[in-house]
């Protein structure tokens, strides 16, 4: 647990352990790391061949958002709100997503893939980015002054 300095700005009674701008740091690299799959299923389907499985892509729960979203540093205080609430829906939606894309992928169904890129899993990216920055906004917003 790092100490948080007099002054510092938390969540609810987060005090000892994650401050907002640690979330806005999570969400930073969440926007970063999600916007990348996009290039990563273009690669995919251009190849039809990845790295992952779809079955390990389809899992919310193996990329650093993921474990940072169940993570004990968030308080069940966070882990009930709204805003946390809704991500982890979006989040597991997206995975689920690119799962897909990446399966179609992978058998050498491009169209296929292409429809899934541009449609389910391109609203699913373009809905978690917007609460994500939602969620962000709102924490930059009560940040102490």
């Amino acid at each position: 647990m790092r100490p948080i300095l007099s002054g510092s700005s938390t969540i609810g009674i987060l005090e000892k352990t994650v401050s907002h701008a640690d979330v806005i740091e999570e969400i930073n690299k969440a926007l970063f790391a999600h916007g990348a799959w996009k290039m990563r299923l273009r690669s995919a389907i251009s190849k039809g061949d990845s790295e992952l499985t779809s079955e390990q892509v389809k899992r919310d729960d193996c990329c650093e958002f993921g474990k940072w979203l169940r993570s004990s540093s968030i308080e069940p205080e966070i882990r009930a709100s709204k805003p946390h609430q809704v991500i982890s829906r979006l989040h597991k939606e997206f995975h689920a997503s690119a799962g897909k894309v990446l399966e179609e992928a992978v058998r050498d169904h491009r169209d296929s893939a292409i429809s899934l890129l541009k449609g389910e899993f391109g609203d699913c990216s373009q809905t978690l980015i917007i609460a994500l920055t939602k969620w962000k906004r709102q924490l930059s917003g009560s940040k102490a002054a």
